[in-house]
């Protein structure tokens, strides 16, 4: 555990980083015994509001309104977030401990000796959201596919994993494949991070300060504490592609200009045009929405929203169909609770209503997607 300490001066502070693993009992005591000794000013954390909301509310999260989620564009986000907060809740079951053990203890730690407590970590969002907004279409599934994969092992703990988790942050674990297939990961999810926990901590209040780290995070910190980050740049959200953007208006502007196009030619050219475009992107994104199990009338509505949702950019033929879905099959608190279990599986993604809430919404888009592509085939082939 010593070599989960460095102590380090920075100007006229003395500096305490302790390295520990999210799911492991030692690491609250670490965390209990290095206060103890060091009396500090300051303890920080490796949290932000959010999360902190969240471990001190462990069950508000079950009230989640899968409609508002679906509302606000965020069910992909949610989906990553649920994957790795799963991941690392299926590890601490394993261990018979709880998340974030020796976050609450550095909590009570703080309240006890009267010292300032420093939420050092940049917020959940914004990190994911650089992630989201930085990976391509097909790198956003790659990455949700190999998310799953790694957490759908039933191998129980061993020693080695144990002494691996005191070395490697969870969240961290749970990705390091995911880093060698996508460097902006790394870059994103670690570098950024350490540069913004080690502002947060070398600018905590006090001469002395206790730093409560996950261990992946300790050598990067060191490092950091000396030299300037640039906050503004780590904590922008970046814009959406532009090429996305163009993309998004250039398909609707083509295919409106074949349709009208045919229309001009000749008037059975065009409604066999517009034929071909209802019928494509309704049957793929009936079909796909079908395959999550939907209900017929989620099933209906996919089918007759996806030939105007294409049409828009600013809207989706699975927000429609998953909002249908969830009205009619309302999720339960219980599908909630059960998500860390069943996100893991391909029956318990079917069988949890929360979950198939959100692969009808992502199922139905993929299939207007494709949709979209054959019916623009056609209307092109409808000139000839």
């Amino acid at each position: 555990m010593k070599d989960n300490i460095i102590k380090l001066n920075y100007q006229d502070k003395e500096i305490v980083l302790v390295g520990t693993a999210h799911v492991l009992k030692e690491s609250a005591e670490l965390v209990k015994k290095v206060v103890s000794e060091e009396e500090p000013d300051s303890i920080c954390i490796e949290l932000d509001e959010g999360r902190l909301h969240n471990i001190k509310n462990p069950k508000a999260w079950e009230n989640t309104d899968i409609i508002q989620v679906i509302k606000a564009k965020r069910v992909g986000f949610l989906l990553a977030n649920l994957v790795l907060s799963s991941y690392q809740k299926r590890i601490a079951q394993e261990l018979n401990t709880t998340v974030g053990q020796e976050v609450l203890q550095g909590i009570e730690c703080a309240e006890e000796i009267n010292a300032e407590l420093v939420l050092a970590d940049r917020s959940i969002q914004t990190t994911f959201l650089r992630i989201w907004r930085k990976l391509s279409f097909w790198e956003k599934g790659k990455l949700m596919f190999g998310l799953l994969l790694s957490g759908d092992q039933e191998n129980e703990v061993s020693d080695d994993d144990l002494k691996k988790l005191m070395e490697e942050d969870i969240l961290e674990a749970a990705m390091a494949d995911m880093r060698k297939q996508f460097p902006k990961i790394g870059e994103i999810l670690i570098s950024e991070r350490d540069q913004y926990l080690a502002n947060k901590i070398k600018n905590a209040p006090g001469k002395k300060i206790v730093a409560i780290l996950g261990a992946a995070h300790l050598i990067g910190v060191k490092e950091e504490i000396f030299k300037t980050q640039d906050m503004e740049k780590i904590t922008e959200i970046p814009r959406k592609s532009r090429v996305s953007s163009v993309i998004g208006w250039t398909i609707p502007v083509c295919i409106i200009g074949l349709i009208t196009y045919g229309f001009i030619t000749n008037i059975q050219t065009g409604l066999n045009q517009i034929s071909a475009w209802i019928l494509w992107n309704g049957i793929f994104a009936a079909l796909f929405t079908a395959i999550s199990l939907g209900q017929p009338l989620s099933v209906l509505t996919a089918f007759v929203a996806a030939p105007f949702t294409s049409l828009n950019p600013f809207l989706a033929c699975g927000w429609f169909a998953g909002i249908t879905e969830a009205t009619i099959r309302k999720p339960t608190v219980q599908d909630v609770i059960n998500i860390p279990t069943d996100i893991f599986s391909v029956k318990g993604f079917y069988k949890n209503r929360f979950l198939r809430t959100m692969l009808i919404v992502i199922m139905a888009n993929i299939g207007s997607s494709i949709g979209t592509m054959f019916a623009g085939v056609d209307i092109v082939k409808n000139l000839f």
